[in-house]
C-alpha cells in the first residue's frame, strides 16, 4: 500500500511487507511468506511472537480487571514494581506507555529533584552524539542526532552534547547547572557502539564528584537483551534512574522509569502522571515476561546466543570488503558497512530474513532471547550470502 492510498500518517519509512501473523522467532505476511524475524519489533517481542506464558497470564487477567485509575492501587503494578526493584539497583518505578515516556519522566525527575529537594538551580542535561532517547520533544533534544529534530523548533532548552566515549573531553561539558548525565549502554540507534569501560568509569566519576545524577537509558538494552538483565550491569555501575521499555510487556505498551529512594520526594503526589501506566493488563504481561526471563535464564542464554551469533557472522562476512566490523553485546548485533546497506537489507527482507538498519551504513540484528542456533544459522547464512553479492556488485562496478 502507497503513503497515498493510506489513511495513516506517512511517518515512518515503511517496507512493503504487510505482517498478519506471528510465532516464535516467524511471521507471515499476508501473502502466506514466512519470515525469521532477527529484529523482534526493535528489541520488543523479546521471548518470541505470541509466546504461550504470556497469553495465559493475559487470558486470566482479561476476566478479572482491565484498567484503573492510578488514583488507586492495583496488586500487578505493585507486584511488577517490586519484581523490578528486587532485580536492580532501583528503589522505585514510575510505569508509563513507551520508551520516550520513561524517557521523558527521567528528564523531569532529575530536574525536579535538584530543584525541589536540592534548592538548585540545576537543569542541564549531558547526552552523547549519535544518542537516541524518543520523540517527544523533549527526548528529541536529548537525542544526540540532528536529523530528529529537523522541523520541530524551538526545541526546549538544557541539553548539553558530548562525544561518546571520549573521557578525557567529558568533564569540560560539566558547568554549575548540570544535574545529570544520560547515556546508553550501548547506542543501539546510533550504530550499535558499546561504551568503553574507562567512559563509563568517568561518568560515574564525574557525577559523584559533582554530586549529578546519572541516568541510564535502558529502552532498548534492557530486559535481558545484552547478556545481563540490565545493561548497566556489565559495567560495575548504579545509576541513581534507569528505563525500560521495548521488551518489558512482551509487546503490549508499558515503559518504566526506576530510581533511587533519595528521589522518591521529586515526584510527591501531582508531580508526574500517566493514565495507561502500569494497567492491571499490561502489568500481567510484564510479570508474566519478566519471570519468564529469570526462570529461564534468558539473560545468560543471551550472552552465549550473542556470541555464537558475532562468530557465525565473522566467520561468514570474513574477507568481504563491505564489511568493516561486526560487534555487539548479547543479542544487540551490528554489522559495521563501508557503504549505504539500504538496498541489502531489503534484499535480505526478500530471501526471508527480517533485520533493520542502525544509521546507514550498519545493519542490525536483535533475535529474541529464546532464538535457536539452528535459526541463527539459518538467518546468518542468508545475511552473509546477501553481503556477499553486493559485494560482487561493487566490486564489478570498478
Amino acid at each position: 500500500m502507497s503513503n497515498q492510498e493510506s489513511a495513516i500518517f506517512p511517518s515512518y519509512a515503511r517496507y512493503p511487507i504487510t505482517m498478519v501473523k506471528g510465532a516464535g522467532s516467524r511471521l507471515w505476511d499476508k501473502e502466506g511468506k514466512e519470515y525469521l524475524d532477527l529484529m523482534s519489533g526493535l528489541a520488543v517481542t523479546n521471548l518470541g511472537h505470541a509466546p504461550k506464558q504470556i497469553k495465559e497470564k493475559l487470558a486470566a487477567q482479561m476476566d478479572v480487571l482491565w484498567h484503573c485509575s492510578n488514583l488507586f492501587h492495583t496488586e500487578n503494578q505493585e507486584k511488577l514494581a517490586r519484581m523490578l526493584t528486587a532485580s536492580s539497583c532501583a528503589d522505585a518505578v514510575f510505569f508509563c506507555n513507551s520508551g520516550a515516556e520513561a524517557n521523558e519522566a527521567a528528564i523531569k525527575l532529575a530536574r525536579r529533584y535538584n530543584s525541589k529537594v536540592l534548592g538548585k538551580d540545576r537543569y542541564e542535561i549531558i547526552t552523547f552524539h549519535q544518542s537516541f532517547h524518543g520523540r517527544t520533544l523533549a527526548t528529541l533534544t536529548a537525542t544526540g542526532q540532528d536529523k530528529v529534530k529537523e522541523g520541530f523548533h524551538p526545541l526546549p532548552e538544557g541539553f548539553v552534547y558530548a562525544p561518546f566515549n571520549d573521557a578525557a573531553s567529558l568533564h569540560s561539558y560539566v558547568t554549575d547547572k548540570t544535574c545529570a548525565i544520560m547515556l546508553e549502554m550501548v547506542q543501539a540507534e546510533g550504530g550499535v557502539i558499546a561504551a568503553e569501560q574507562s567512559f563509563v568509569d568517568e561518568v560515574a566519576r564525574l557525577c559523584r564528584e559533582h554530586d549529578l545524577l546519572l541516568i541510564v537509558d535502558e529502552i532498548q538494552t534492557g530486559m535481558g537483551r545484552t547478556g545481563k538483565l540490565f545493561a548497566y550491569e556489565h559495567y560495575g555501575i548504579e545509576p541513581d534512574i534507569f528505563t525500560l521499555a521495548k521488551g518489558i510487556a512482551s509487546g503490549l505498551p508499558m515503559g518504566a522509569m526506576l530510581g533511587k529512594g533519595k528521589l522518591r520526594d521529586a515526584f510527591s503526589a501531582g508531580a508526574h502522571a500517566s493514565t495507561f501506566g502500569g494497567t492491571p493488563l499490561v502489568s500481567a504481561a510484564a510479570i508474566a515476561t519478566l519471570e519468564v526471563i529469570q526462570e529461564e535464564r534468558l539473560a545468560e542464554r543471551a550472552a552465549q546466543m550473542g556470541e555464537y551469533t558475532l562468530a557465525k557472522l565473522r566467520e561468514g562476512t570474513k574477507g568481504n570488503p563491505l564489511v568493516k566490523e561486526v560487534r555487539g553485546l548479547g543479542l544487540l548485533i551490528g554489522i559495521l558497512c563501508v557503504q549505504p546497506m539500504g538496498q541489502a537489507i531489503s534484499d535480505i527482507h526478500a530471501a526471508g530474513v527480517l533485520v533493520v538498519p542502525a544509521g546507514p551504513n550498519v545493519v542490525r540484528l536483535l533475535p529474541n532471547l529464546l532464538v535457536t542456533r539452528e535459526e541463527i544459522d539459518e538467518g546468518t547464512a542468508v545475511i552473509c550470502e546477501v553481503l556477499a553479492k553486493h559485494a560482487a556488485k561493487a566490486s564489478a562496478a570498478y
